[in-house]
């Protein structure tokens, strides 16, 4: 295992950025992203930029992939200059992107034809986690290549859990806790609108809320955000696309029916975001999913009883 090895991380969006900055802290570090500024912001901060994914991969040890879908860790890695091009043999690539069990198994299997490794390793927390190093990190693959990564998945997670010794196994665990993270937005949604729809101050009842029986994390996080959607003029900072959660419950739903197991809840949020996309919510931060239900124009009916 190397101490230090040379990590190259591909995707600086809102979760590769932060990763990438805090690795630099400690690693040497070579990152890839369309992004010039997001490029600028990682090389200020003692990386060093790469013009294509394989010109990031030729000297790693490892390969930390943190691209929003399965479509652009293809194009990443088995694309024109992609990573796969300058991969060596006993190179691991860790998969930090939500991507699915079956995408994850088929990603290693044609990475192992190359002599790669792969650790399926999905993450949670968001971007402030994941720049202090405080991120949920689910695990599945194989003694070897999770002690190649260890160095540098220990500088992300403040916990870290082994699923299984599969690629795939890891990806099964971030389905469910997607599972309960959709759900658990699309009631604070729920809660938020119908707060409006009595006439109640939506802040007063997140704040109120969010300390008690029925709080949850993603209340207390979105909550706030949702009510800053009807406060301000402006939408709330993107701190999490809309569309991620559009992908993340279709795998949610996918592998659920592969495994004949229902999920009542998880299909009821996932078509409430399918509605946030299509109303063009789909590069605003998820907690617009919250206007969907209680347009942002709509006037909450007066209490009963007034103006009489």
């Amino acid at each position: 295992m190397v101490s230090r090895p040379h990590t190259a991380v591909i995707g600086l969006g809102a979760m590769g950025l932060p990763m990438a900055v805090r690795l630099a802290a400690h690693l040497p570090v070579t990152a890839y992203d369309i992004s010039e500024p997001r490029l600028a912001q990682l090389t200020a901060a003692g990386g060093t930029a790469a013009r294509t994914p394989a010109d990031a991969a030729g000297d790693a040890d490892v390969v930390l992939l943190a691209v929003r879908d399965q479509q652009q860790v293809d194009n990443a890695l088995f694309g024109e200059h992609g990573a796969a091009e300058t991969l060596r043999p006993g190179t691991t690539v860790v998969l930090t992107s939500t991507v699915g069990p079956e995408a994850a198994r088929t990603t290693a299997g044609r990475l192992a034809e190359q002599g790669v490794l792969t650790v399926d390793a999905p993450v949670s927390g968001g971007p402030v986690r994941a720049g202090d190093g405080d991120l949920l990190i689910v695990v599945g693959a194989e003694d070897k290549a999770l002690g190649l990564a260890r160095p540098v998945l220990d500088l992300l997670a403040s916990t870290l859990t082994v699923v299984g010794s599969r690629p795939g196994d890891g990806q099964a665990l971030k389905a469910i806790n997607q599972l309960l993270a959709g759900v658990h937005i699309a009631a604070a949604a729920e809660a938020v609108a119908l707060a409006r729809g009595l006439g109640l101050d939506p802040a007063t009842v997140v704040e109120s809320l969010r300390h008690g029986a029925a709080g949850s994390f993603m209340f207390a996080d979105r909550g706030p955000r949702m009510v800053e959607t009807y406060e301000s003029e402006s939408a709330p900072e993107v701190k999490s696309r809309l569309d991620i959660f559009v992908k993340d419950m279709g795998i949610v739903t996918g592998i659920a029916k592969d495994a004949h197991v229902p999920v009542p809840l998880a299909s009821a949020a996932q078509q409430l975001y399918l509605l946030g996309e299509r109303a063009g919510l789909a590069a605003h931060d998820d907690s617009s999913v919250v206007t969907v239900l209680s347009p942002r124009s709509a006037a909450s009916p007066a209490r009963k009883g007034e103006g009489r």
